[in-house]
């Protein structure tokens, strides 16, 4: 059975996602989250610029309309800047585990926003494949942890982190609408990719610019560790995942694509028992089990 182009691209983001938190993980331990959230923009920028050359015949798409602009520009800003902004400061607050489960969410938002903005339904074996795939991802999501009560402050933190991970789903949400809306007409995915990157990178090094921080950013690059690591999750991440996340998008239906990107929380349970020896818990194996059957669903065909 051949996977639709549009499903494929999303599965190949998924795969892509999972290497990049690994690898963006490593150098924000090292060097800092904003410094990698800043350096990823300006090594994807230089990807992008020669993928489009060879495959457009042009460094730029300059010739692209300003509505374009103006869509593909207000996904960058919900997307790349507000949402992963809000997301990275949630996993300060809360942690990766719980703030990846509110980005498990992401699915359902862009399900919902996609039916009055461009009419797409699921049938209610795809609604059962995402509403598997979802419950999957929060079953290894919510895994218990033990640890201390914690403290009033840390409560505050937690309600503050929540609130921070569902702006950022709801920022990855939107960003997927918009940047469809910016696509329609078959704009090449490449060239909305390079858009995107070139607005967050405007904004995110100019507002660094103003807070005389440059300096300090470049500075860490000397790690060549943290660079290393981080020139290799911009290749998987920023160029490649995020140029087949909009060529999902474009080429299929916003919330299967959504569901089917929102997997790197249970390819990493694999991913982590290779590279780290982790272990994999009893219920980390049964919600892989139930996001992998509610993808398979998804994936049958009608």
């Amino acid at each position: 059975m051949p996977i639709p182009a549009g499903e494929l691209a999303a599965l190949v983001t998924a795969v892509c996602w999972s290497f990049t938190a690994l690898l963006f993980s490593y150098g924000g331990r090292r060097v800092g989250s904003q410094v990698v959230n800043r350096s990823r923009l300006l090594f994807a920028l230089g990807l992008l610029m020669a993928a489009h050359r060879l495959l457009e015949g042009r460094l730029l798409p300059l010739d692209a309309p300003a509505w374009r602009w103006g869509w593909l520009g207000l996904s960058a800003l919900l997307g790349l800047v507000i949402g992963d902004a809000a997301l990275f400061q949630a996993y300060v607050l809360i942690g990766p585990r719980l703030g990846m489960l509110l980005m498990a969410s992401v699915p359902i938002w862009s399900t919902l926003a996609a039916w009055p903005a461009f009419g797409e339904t699921v049938s209610p074996r795809e609604g059962l494949g995402i509403g598997l795939t979802v419950a999957g991802l929060a079953w290894v999501l919510t895994e218990p942890k033990a640890g201390p009560t914690p403290s009033p402050e840390a409560r505050r933190d937690l309600l503050l982190g929540i609130g921070l991970g569902l702006v950022g789903a709801l920022g990855q949400a939107g960003n997927l609408i918009v940047a469809k809306l910016g696509m329609a007409g078959g704009f090449p995915p490449i060239s909305a990719t390079l858009m995107r990157v070139i607005v967050a990178l405007a904004l995110l090094w100019g507002l660094s610019a103003l807070r005389g921080e440059m300096r300090t950013i470049l500075g860490r690059w000397r790690d060549r560790a943290a660079l290393t690591a981080i020139l290799a999750g911009t290749f998987v991440g920023p160029f490649i995942g995020v140029w087949m996340s909009l060529y999902a998008v474009q080429a299929g239906r916003v919330g299967i694509a959504a569901t089917l990107m929102a997997l790197p929380p249970v390819l990493l349970i694999p991913l982590e028992r290779l590279i780290h020896g982790s272990r994999v818990s009893r219920r980390g194996l049964v919600g892989t089990l139930l996001a992998f059957g509610g993808v398979a669903l998804i994936l049958l065909p009608g």
